[in-house]
């Protein structure tokens, strides 16, 4: 049995992958998205990634999709009470922003959509520095006193405002930031490597990086003069101008065969290996893409490896 992790200062203990739930009601229907959450439950998984606003950016979609989906999931197997679930506020089309009547809104809709009573981690999906901190806290804090949330914390958020947040929870004795996401992978370790890295080890925050993968580069799929088939291509595509990318695939690849495994294997215990960070995010939209990522579990890097690939996204 894969051992659990502590989420940052909160109680919650977290198998060491978030499974992102943005695919769902997106490129994996409602049939895939089961397969792939009792795939992934049924390896030790306990900790779901979403946000109300997914998948709000495709044609006939209004937002809240995923959510829904894992709703009706979590009726149909009747195990809320074995899951972390995450989820986030401030994108959707119906209740945008991070105002105290909209957070509280958002919040009552998400939990319908879930269909149940709790939200274990509830994240400002993006900071709205027009709204002062002490209206987005003190309605997070609310939100907890009522039992609607059990923990809070943040994303896309800049140092400035993160650490405002956390001074003034400790200040007022309000709900307070347990954890951080991030966008960090090997290929993208600038926005997170710094100021933000800094507080969330200074105050004992847990990070959960999303694009863990860097939109699908970081499985090893995408290589020069291949051409891949996913609505991610593009985005995916662009670290194989850098320097960084083929030299990082290159320290990936020796990773992987001196593992017998998945190069996306290695980038997520790259990831997983370093300080703050309690479980990357990653999205399977098929049961046959969880092993690549569930394997993280059971990893173990040599220093040497790391160190290695560290140097190589430098």
């Amino acid at each position: 049995m894969t051992s659990l992790r502590k989420l940052g200062s909160s109680d919650l203990e977290v198998f060491p992958l978030a499974l992102g739930g943005n695919v769902f009601g997106w490129t994996a229907d409602e049939a895939q998205s089961f397969a792939v959450l009792d795939a992934y439950t049924a390896a030790g998984g306990n900790f779901l990634d979403t946000a109300d606003s997914y998948s709000a950016w495709i044609e006939g979609n209004h937002g809240g999709e995923s959510e829904t989906i894992i709703g009706r999931w979590l009726k149909a197997r009747g195990n809320r009470s074995d899951l972390v679930i995450a989820t986030k506020v401030s994108q959707h089309p119906e209740y945008p922003g991070l105002s105290a009547a909209n957070i509280r809104a958002a919040a009552d809709a998400s939990l319908r959509r879930l269909g149940t009573d709790y939200i274990d981690l509830y994240f400002t999906h993006y900071d709205k520095t027009e709204v002062p901190v002490e209206e987005i806290i003190g309605a997070l804090d609310e939100l907890v006193t009522a039992g609607k949330v059990r923990y809070i914390a943040a994303s896309n958020i800049t140092p400035e405002r993160l650490q405002e947040s956390l001074d003034l929870s400790d200040r007022e004795g309000l709900a307070r930031y347990v954890a951080l996401q991030p966008h960090y992978n090997l290929v993208s370790r600038d926005t997170y490597e710094g100021p933000l890295y800094d507080i969330a080890s200074r105050s004992g925050l847990a990070a959960v990086p999303y694009y863990a993968l860097a939109s699908g580069f970081l499985t090893g799929k995408y290589r020069p003069g291949r051409t891949v088939d996913s609505p991610r291509a593009a985005g995916a595509a662009k670290h194989l101008e850098t320097e960084r990318g083929p030299r990082v695939l290159a320290a990936l690849d020796e990773a992987a065969q001196a593992h017998d495994v998945p190069v996306a294997t290695v980038a997520l215990a790259w990831l997983a290996a370093q300080p703050t960070v309690a479980a990357p995010i990653s999205s399977a939209r098929t049961v046959e893409q969880l092993p690549a990522l569930l394997g993280v579990a059971d990893l173990v890097l040599t220093d040497a490896e790391l160190r290695r690939l560290t140097e190589a996204s430098a």
